[in-house]
């Protein structure tokens, strides 16, 4: 058994400085250290898939970070895992509980994932070990996880069995960073609720996803803005449009946008980051949006482009139009929240300054896309390298 210090301090050495997860009993030790030190970081994900995700933003900002889980989670968090850090090469360490381990007594609900947690990790084509249980373990494993992740950019598991960690508790009375820093009295605009801007205009009569792109692309300068493009048409008509070293066009994990971009708004406060979220994939991880509400930066701003349908899989509708996306936000305590079916306001939107949080803006659009839409030529890997290489030299420029 080890100290939750002893593994924190080592990491810390190697420049893990930024963690996400859902918690288990197993990780207590870890969170509970972590969530005291204020120079470390932890976001408490509404999933386990957002928490892959809100780390690979960070890991897009240069940093490293870990995931922390429990295996039951593994299922929440394929498709980040196996279309977003192993498409992109976003690496990451993960620490994941081995619950329902075969030979230790646990409770029914792991019964099969227990005995299968292996099998997975080993079909996602993530290396993995035992975690460490004894104090002079904790360095080499580190370093063989940070070479792979080095060599290979992408994720290394740590599978944790039961008695790991010591025991670490919390101190009387501790509350979150991110109760005592922005609390629901603090977000007033918030609390005033969601504003309409709508003219009502018949769904065809709506402006398209063409025509907000255009405007996203003016008023996003390369020198301040980082634009963080949904899956589906919504990337690939950015692409086409201008495919500017500010941008990338996320190619599945669909839902994943918006923890991506927090990660990287809280890891590069001096940017200003955009994500262009979908109806479909906003309805997918609606969690996300407390998340952001809690913790999401003063430099993120979240539109939501509705235009009621999957419209890269042929148009089949959404369930968006049942849903107050801006009530949710607000709820949500985001700083601001309105929806609007007008370009016009979305670009004053774009424009105005920062507030004490997030920001949310949804547009009604109409379907359809230009005919003979490009897929982007330039691969997943380069559009993540030349992002982090233009991020890389600019500093303080929010």
């Amino acid at each position: 058994m080890i100290e939750a210090r002893q593994f924190v301090e080592a990491a810390r050495e190697r420049g893990f400085d930024w963690y996400a997860g859902v918690p288990c009993s197993y990780l207590t030790p870890f969170i509970n250290y972590v969530l005291q030190d204020p120079s470390l970081h932890y976001v408490s994900m509404a999933n386990e898939g957002d928490a892959v995700a809100l780390i690979a933003g960070v890991a897009l900002a240069g940093k490293r970070g870990i995931t922390m889980m429990q295996n039951s989670g593994l299922g929440n968090a394929v498709s980040p895992l196996t279309s977003l850090t192993w498409t992109f090469r976003l690496p990451q360490l993960l620490i994941v509980t081995w619950r329902g381990q075969p030979g230790v007594a646990d409770e029914p609900q792991h019964a099969l994932m227990g005995p299968i947690t292996p099998a997975m990790l080993d079909t996602m084509e993530i290396p993995w070990e035992l975690f460490p249980t004894e104090a002079d373990a904790i360095a080499p494993a580190l370093e063989r996880a940070t070479a792979h992740m080095d060599a290979t950019g992408r994720p290394y598991a740590l599978v944790m069995q039961k008695g790991s960690v010591a025991s670490y508790a919390l101190k009387p009375g501790f509350k979150p960073a991110y109760a005592v820093e922005r609390g629901a009295t603090d977000r007033g605009a918030a609390k005033a609720g969601a504003v309409s801007q709508l003219r009502g205009l018949a769904p065809e009569a709506r402006p398209s996803r063409h025509e907000i792109l255009k405007r996203v692309v003016a008023q996003t300068p390369s020198a301040s803005h980082v634009v963080l493009a949904s899956t589906g048409f919504c990337g690939r008509e950015l692409y086409a449009i201008d495919d500017r070293p500010n941008q990338l066009y996320m190619v599945g994990s669909m839902g994943c946008v918006v923890p991506f971009a927090l990660g990287l708004a809280l890891a590069r406060p001096d940017l200003r980051v955009v994500a262009l979220d979908g109806d479909g994939a906003a309805l997918m991880r609606m969690g996300a949006f407390a998340t952001v509400g809690a913790y999401g930066p003063t430099n993120l701003q979240h539109l939501l482009l509705d235009n009621g349908a999957h419209d890269s899989t042929g148009g089949q509708a959404t369930v968006s139009s049942q849903v107050a996306f801006a009530e949710v936000a607000a709820a949500c305590a985001y700083a601001s929240s309105f929806e609007t079916d007008d370009v016009e306001q979305i670009g004053a939107w774009l424009d105005a300054p920062p507030l004490a949080g997030p920001r949310f803006a949804r547009l009604l659009t109409r379907t359809g896309s230009p005919d003979d839409l490009p897929r982007p030529s330039i691969t997943p890997v380069e559009v993540k390298l030349r992002l982090m290489q233009h991020i890389s030299t600019l500093v303080g420029v929010s």
